[in-house]
């Protein structure tokens, strides 16, 4: 099921679960992180699709909460479990949509080439104040 595609901001929201935060600045956050002319795909999908994700991609036996994944320079994918995002949301101090959001930034960042660490501490922390993600 297609949520919303939009060709002039370059980016696809899709899903495979019923319930996930549609009414999130996605668009704004990609433009934000990635730039207008990066094409992101985003998806909301169940545990076992995150899991099977994971092992065939990252040779990973978990369910994880995000996936991100480089096509190109400027094209790339963001996988996003609201399943799992729901559990973990009160561990941050989040809301469920708050975490997604999050999540979506830091899924965003690792397509902007950021690994774990303080720099992208930092940078989720200025992204969520600046959105407002809580």
């Amino acid at each position: 099921m297609i949520y919303y595609m939009g060709a002039m901001n370059k980016l696809k929201i899709s899903s495979t679960v019923n319930e996930f935060p549609a009414r999130l600045p996605f668009k704004k956050i990609k433009n934000d992180i990635l730039g207008q002319d990066y094409f992101l795909s985003l998806v909301f999908i169940g545990s076992k699709r995150a899991l099977s994700l994971n092992q065939k991609l990252r040779n990973k036996s978990y369910i994880p909460n995000v996936l991100s994944i480089a096509l190109t320079e400027n094209t790339g994918e963001i996988y996003i479990c609201p399943a799992i995002a729901y559990k973990q949301a009160k561990d941050f101090n989040h809301s469920n949509a708050g975490h997604v959001a999050y999540l979506f930034i830091h899924g965003a960042l690792h397509l902007k080439g950021y690994n774990h660490g303080t720099k992208m501490e930092k940078a989720e922390k200025f992204y969520c104040d600046k959105y407002k993600i809580h």
